[in-house]
């Protein structure tokens, strides 16, 4: 793309990226089925700088609005919603640089994301670790810093040049977030993900062992842009929606190409009944709702990103909307998502569900998605603001033992 001022359009971004989508799609079922991981096809994304989507043009990136980078989210998530998962933490990351003040650090940044250079998260630990509290410590070492610890459930860092991590800085106790370089033999990182679903993603363990992390690469957790979890989980919501178009995709197809019918059905051909054609029309409409409900977030998104700079009182605002959208749209999403990967068995005989068609993989990648920050308190945050005009307090959900473990 050139350095031109005119903001891109959705049609122009689309274009861009559809025939590597195309590909990637290509291979997804024998990904699937070996669970083989995406170094490849990600290594095509790195090289056509799909990570800088958000990136300003002047640095070298596409200058894209959050709703547009939603749009490429679901096409991505369309052909491979795995990868669309593995990029979580590069583009969260990529959004708080663009919420920073304008410095060295952030032009550093900018320019990398414009390289290709992509980011992995570290931030969920397993084991004794309290609910609040971190086990991975960062300490001070002469004009850097050392990272020590583990983390589970690091999506994507498998083929990540850095990792954005949670950690305590081992002195003051202070929560921060650590950069640190993957290019080093003090991290190891592991595929020892065994979920059902989102199975290429390249989630599983991250062990840092003395791993060197740069002066200016720690800062406060505490000032991370403040529609952040929202933002985290709209990448979900994108990933499900992604999903939806696959299972309406599929359908099609094999409805359209079986010539077997039951003597009790409608039609001669399946294409033609009106029954095999209503729990097609359906699934369309369930998609149509999800992918309604991921743009609407992403709007407040947007208007979140663009009052950054505003008083206090509108900040707040539009990151409680920012907030709300999302837990929103993740109920829509995940309940609508979920039933068309149901229902589309209803629109086909018993050998869809022969394990070389994997028509399976739509219902278990979508359970796994929509598993992340639990419906139900979400939908009971979303009735808390609707009858109370009660905010949750904090946004920032974690997980760890109770305190009264």
């Amino acid at each position: 793309m050139s350095n031109s001022s005119a903001a891109p359009t959705t049609a122009s971004l689309l274009a861009t990226f559809a025939p590597i989508f195309e590909r990637i799609q290509e291979g997804q079922r024998a990904r699937e089925q070996a669970r083989s991981l995406p170094f490849e096809e990600i290594d095509w994304l790195k090289k056509a700088r799909f990570g800088a989507l958000r990136v300003p043009q002047e640095y070298g990136g596409f200058g894209a609005s959050i709703v547009q980078l939603t749009e490429l989210w679901i096409a991505l998530g369309t052909a491979d919603s795995n990868l669309m998962q593995a990029l979580r933490g590069h583009f969260t990351f990529v959004e708080e640089v663009l919420n920073r003040p304008h410095s060295d650090t952030r032009e550093r940044w900018l320019k990398r994301f414009a390289n290709g250079e992509l980011v992995g998260n570290g931030w969920t630990e397993t084991g004794a670790a309290k609910l609040g509290r971190l086990e991975t410590k960062v300490t001070r070492d002469g004009e850097h810093w050392r990272l020590d610890g583990a983390k589970y459930y690091s999506t994507g860092s498998i083929f990540a040049d850095w990792m954005d991590v949670t950690a305590e800085d081992a002195a003051s106790g202070e929560q921060v977030i650590a950069l640190v370089n993957t290019h080093q033999p003090h991290i190891e990182r592991s595929d020892d993900w065994d979920g059902f679903g989102q199975r290429t993603t390249g989630t599983g363990s991250s062990v840092f062992t003395a791993a060197h992390v740069e002066r200016d690469d720690v800062t406060p957790f505490s000032e991370r842009f403040g529609y952040q979890t929202a933002f985290y989980q709209l990448n979900l919501i994108a990933a499900l929606v992604g999903v939806g178009h696959a299972i309406e995709r599929d359908v099609a197809h094999e409805v359209a190409q079986r010539t077997r019918v039951y003597s009790h059905g409608n039609a001669d051909r399946s294409a033609d009944d009106a029954q095999v054609l209503q729990v097609v029309g359906k699934i369309s409409a369930q998609i149509f709702a999800a992918h309604a409900s991921a743009l609407k977030a992403a709007e407040y998104q947007q208007q979140a990103f663009e009052l950054r700079d505003s008083n206090d009182e509108q900040r707040a605002q539009a990151y409680w909307h920012a907030e709300l959208g999302s837990a929103q749209a993740q109920v829509v999403a995940a309940d609508q998502v979920l039933a068309a990967a149901t229902a589309l068995f209803n629109a086909l005989g018993a050998s869809a569900v022969r394990a070389g068609k994997q028509l399976d993989r739509h219902w278990r990648n979508a359970r796994t998605l929509a598993s992340h920050n639990p419906l139900i308190y979400k939908e009971r945050i979303i009735g808390d603001w609707v009858v109370n005009q009660r905010q949750p307090d904090p946004y920032q959900w974690s997980v760890g033992e109770g305190n009264g473990v």
